[in-house]
């Protein structure tokens, strides 16, 4: 089976991890032509405007600016990144929230292998979603209700804002997000993903239901609470004091 050849750049600071990235690239992804390297961005903008890769492997964290700089400088540039990066909760949700490709150091080959996979998809089918941009917007925004999310759906993608949710409920390997304008979308992720990625307001109060907290309208001794769209919705023994400290 032939490849479509994939032009990339590595931009990472360390060189033994640049050494093993590319090697890792030539032996499992032969798709992927690596066309230049960078260690910081000093050198990796200039680079990348130079040889206007299709994909660039980014570190997160190097010297003299970050990888959120890197999209900045080159926000007119059109590419699919790989994120690489070393585990931060803080990094690892912003990448989530925008579904963005990592991988977590030290790099696993079958986790390569699926990330370039899932970008030579992209590319071979001209899907139009810059997450780069979303990604940016997403850093650059300080209230998290403001911040967009991308939803991986049946048909394809949507992306939302975290204000507009008003609540997700667990449906087997997906979960239904319920939104502020009354429309419900199916996404093809588990409640699991969304309890890990959503900040607050974002709580979740049962197994099968995570709540936008600035949507609850009323809760009774019960154990049920109300939303503004009017659903009711059990808050399980296991949640419950979670749930109702930030109503103290």
């Amino acid at each position: 089976m032939a490849f479509d050849k994939i032009s990339a750049v590595i931009v990472e600071d360390e060189r033994a991890a640049r050494e093993a990235l590319k090697s890792y690239i030539s032996k499992y992804c032969p798709q992927v032509v690596v066309t230049g390297e960078a260690q910081d961005i000093r050198e990796a903008v200039p680079l990348l405007h130079d040889t206007q890769p299709q994909l660039v492997f980014l570190d997160v964290e190097m010297p003299f600016g970050n990888a959120f700089d890197v999209l900045e400088a080159c926000k007119d540039l059109q590419f699919e990144t790989i994120f690489v990066t070393a585990f931060s909760e803080y990094s690892l949700r912003a990448l989530n929230q925008s579904a963005a490709y990592y991988l977590l150091k030290p790099i696993s080959i079958e986790e390569l292998i699926l990330a370039v996979n899932k970008v030579q998809h992209q590319i071979r089918n001209q899907e139009i979603l810059n997450r780069n941009k979303i990604i940016l917007d997403n850093f650059r925004e300080p209230k998290p209700e403001k911040q967009q999310v991308i939803l991986p759906t049946l048909e394809g993608f949507e992306v939302v804002r975290m204000e507009d949710i008003v609540r997700l409920r667990g449906n087997g390997n997906f979960t239904d997000l319920y939104l502020t304008d009354g429309n419900r979308k199916m996404v093809c992720r588990f409640l699991k993903h969304f309890s890990e990625i959503l900040p607050l307001p974002f709580l979740r109060i049962h197994k099968s239901h995570i709540v936008n907290l600035h949507f609850v309208k009323s809760y009774n001794k019960g154990g049920f609470l109300t939303l503004h769209d009017g659903a009711e919705i059990e808050v399980s023994p296991t949640y419950k004091e979670a749930f109702l400290k930030h109503f103290r």
